[in-house]
């Protein structure tokens, strides 16, 4: 998105364009159905993206979260979305200046030492521009681009037709509840004073992990649409790992591991979005965490419900397997049902029950992922389709995410410990505890 050029106009007329497409391929697909025709999904994921395609903003990053999400879209189409980019031209800097004078008034340099021109990292909902404090602090000013909250509601209303079109031809999993959940967090993403509390949050919970850092807020020159941090220095992980040995590598992976799950399982609250641009690692291997505005609280019976679920799996207890989908929100399962949601459990679960060091792929197949979720997909469209609760959108995308991270570090760890020393301990009713006292320490509602 070219923030300069976006006017009302252009906006309006890049949204006829593509609704016009959509109108087309939502016909075609009709047609299809009425004629008895088979359908071919590649032309139509094909025509997706490009329909997409002269969009930017909330829409593609709802596009690719979706590329990652097992059966959120099937195969062709998540294909297809993972290929487009959100990455935006950067504001200009007369614009840059009227953004920052609309948050903190017309002498907002004179509160900084210094702030530099360039974006150092543009995105799908804004931009960061790294600066200086009056006392010389580094700091990283994450400015939001304009007119985005009505840029998201006409983008949901996109996404809410690519579900619609989906649904026309492929019942196995009903997306109502995927959309609500998807919008509900992009609605929180443009919020930045919430994701001021988050960061708060995510310094309380790891406060006791000396080499995962979260950047400290600076509250006087930080707004709902402006968002200044401390600088935290580091290289990107896909930089950082070139030259990093084996050790190295696992001692990140492990790191990483802990500062994705320990809130989950002390906490009950989860980072959504292990995208490779949400942290950085620092010269000794210490990792930072840079992007919180996607963050998930989870009610304690559903974290319950996922240790359940584990346990179920190790044991082969199938009435307990029951109660942990229940405790997920799904009714009425046949025994059918359940072994064909065990099996993406297992794939998913596997690396934690197998006691050993290994590579996360170890014995598995290149497609052995996408296989075993097609595999899944059509058990599960034969029997009648299910509707997943919608806190699975934010589960499955940070273990999917993590997983990808992992795999790419080629790291080999006692995957079976780590999780272990998470939950061995667990209790739902002091987690519920932990999770109340920390959300009213951060000022969460």
């Amino acid at each position: 998105m070219a923030a300069d050029d976006d006017s009302l106009t252009g906006r309006l007329e890049r949204y006829v364009k593509v609704g016009a497409s959509m109108g087309g391929l939502a016909a075609r697909i009709a047609g299809n159905r009425y004629l008895g025709l088979p359908m071919d999904r590649g032309r139509h994921a094909a025509d997706l993206k490009a329909a997409l395609g002269g969009l930017k903003g909330p829409l593609m990053k709802a596009a690719q979260l979706l590329s990652t999400i097992p059966d959120a879209l099937p195969e062709e189409y998540a294909a297809e979305l993972a290929q487009l980019q959100s990455n935006a031209p950067s504001m200009g800097w007369p614009f840059v200046k009227r953004r920052m004078a609309g948050e903190l008034g017309q002498d907002w340099q004179s509160r900084f030492a210094s702030f530099e021109r360039g974006a150092s990292a543009a995105a799908s909902l804004g931009q960061v521009h790294r600066a200086a404090a009056l006392d010389g602090t580094a700091l990283a000013c994450k400015l939001q681009y304009p007119d985005m909250r009505a840029a998201l509601e006409a983008d949901l209303r996109q996404l809410r037709l690519v579900f619609a079109i989906y649904e026309r031809y492929d019942s196995a999993v009903r997306t109502a509840d995927i959309f609500d959940e998807i919008a509900a967090r992009l609605r929180e993403e443009l919020d930045y004073a919430r994701e001021a509390k988050h960061i708060a949050l995510y310094a309380d919970m790891l406060g006791g992990e000396s080499d995962i850092h979260v950047p400290g807020v600076i509250g006087g020159l930080s707004t709902d649409r402006l968002l200044t941090m401390h600088w935290l220095e580091g290289a990107p992980l896909l930089r950082w790992s070139e030259t990093a040995s084996q050790e190295q590598r696992n001692a990140l992976a492990a790191r990483m591991f802990r500062a994705w799950y320990l809130p989950l399982y002390r906490y009950g609250i989860i980072h959504g979005d292990p995208h490779l641009g949400n942290y950085t690692v620092r010269d000794n291997g210490d990792v930072n965490l840079l992007d919180f505005g996607c963050v998930r609280i989870f009610p304690p019976r559903f974290v319950q419900g996922s240790i359940d679920l584990y346990w179920a799996l190790t044991r082969g207890d199938e009435a307990l397997a029951v109660q942990a989908y229940e405790n997920w929100g799904f009714r009425n399962l046949s025994r059918e049902l359940i072994a064909a949601l065990n099996q993406w459990a297992l794939f998913l679960y596997g690396p934690l029950m197998d006691d050993r060091v290994r590579r996360l792929t170890e014995g598995m197949a290149g497609n052995y992922g996408r296989d075993t979720a097609q595999k899944v997909h059509e058990d599960i469209k034969r029997l009648g389709g299910v509707t997943p609760p919608r806190e699975f959108v934010f589960m499955d995308r940070a273990a999917i995410g993590l997983g990808s991270v992992f795999i790419h570090l080629k790291a080999e760890l006692n995957w079976h410990d780590l999780f272990r020393s998470l939950i061995e301990d667990f209790d739902v009713d002091a987690l519920a505890r932990r999770q109340s006292e920390a959300i009213a320490r951060a000022d969460l509602d």
